[in-house]
């Protein structure tokens, strides 16, 4: 099967704005593919490149070595057929939940009567019927994620990236929203390239795991295959034993790696 997303033998290398001299490769011969439908979470420590390689995927950045494919046909510019999903909160503020979510569609020049129905129908799928109306600020921190939620799926895009979207949130809020990507998921089996630094959240939504060493040179140092049964509940799959044997597997290759990271960061400071 050709792969959804396929990152070959990447580098990317950056040249310090004070010191043009002085290099730092973020991430070194690193090969990726997600299968189409496939749900692909990476792990690693923290500041090790992840969302390097997001940013790779989505065609924002250009590797230094390597080349990458999207089904098969090599990516030159922005990923067109991938949706991103940030960390931070890309929502306008001066527009309401239902105009941040038809953003897209109106960029693509949809017809507006279309593309409002769409949104309204998007804001229903996420629990957020009713508050097309609603401003960023008026929203809790959970409802602006479901918003940017929406307004990523609303586009339908083949290929969804998604950089710690839920890290700031609370717990209670973070597993009901790994629920309904879950659902929303289950329901079309896009691929998925889901970057987090947290395990049990991995693992709990994941049909693969890849762990990634400590930076400099970030690289794949383990791959696991999830074999949980689906459809999952977040919360309660963490009971399963498969999952404590899953995480003990796991971490004893991440730990490691999170203790090497964190050194580094030590001495930076």
């Amino acid at each position: 099967m050709t792969p959804a997303l396929f990152l070959d033998n990447i580098s990317c290398t950056f040249i310090s704005k004070d010191d043009r001299s002085q290099r730092y490769t973020a991430v070194a011969d690193t090969s990726l593919s997600i299968a189409p439908g496939e749900f692909v979470s990476v792990v690693g420590p923290t500041g090790c490149g992840k969302s390097t390689l997001l940013n790779v995927g989505a065609g924002l950045l250009q590797p230094s070595t390597g080349s990458v494919k999207v089904f098969g046909e090599p990516l030159l510019g922005i990923n067109r057929r991938a949706g991103y999903m940030f960390q931070a909160e890309a929502l306008m503020p001066w527009r309401s939940a239902l105009q941040n979510v038809i953003a897209g569609l109106q960029y693509r020049e949809t017809d507006e009567s279309k593309a409002r129905q769409l949104g309204e129908e998007w804001l229903a799928r996420v629990g957020l019927q009713g508050f097309g109306d609603r401003y960023p600020h008026q929203l809790s921190g959970g409802m602006r994620k479901r918003v940017a939620l929406a307004q990523t799926l609303i586009l339908d895009p083949d290929i969804i990236l998604m950089d710690e979207p839920f890290s700031a949130l609370d717990i209670q809020t973070r597993q009901l929203m790994e629920n309904e990507v879950l659902e929303l998921w289950s329901a079309k089996r896009k691929a998925v390239l889901f970057i987090t630094h947290d395990l049990d959240e991995a693992i709990a939504m994941s049909d693969r795991v890849i762990v990634l060493s400590a930076g400099p040179g970030t690289h794949p140092i383990g791959e696991f295959v999830i074999d949980l049964p689906r459809p999952r509940d977040v919360a309660e799959i963490r009971s399963e034993p498969r999952f404590v044997e899953l995480h003990q597997q796991i971490w004893s290759v991440l730990r490691d790696e999170v203790l090497k990271g964190y050194q580094q960061q030590k001495k930076a400071a």
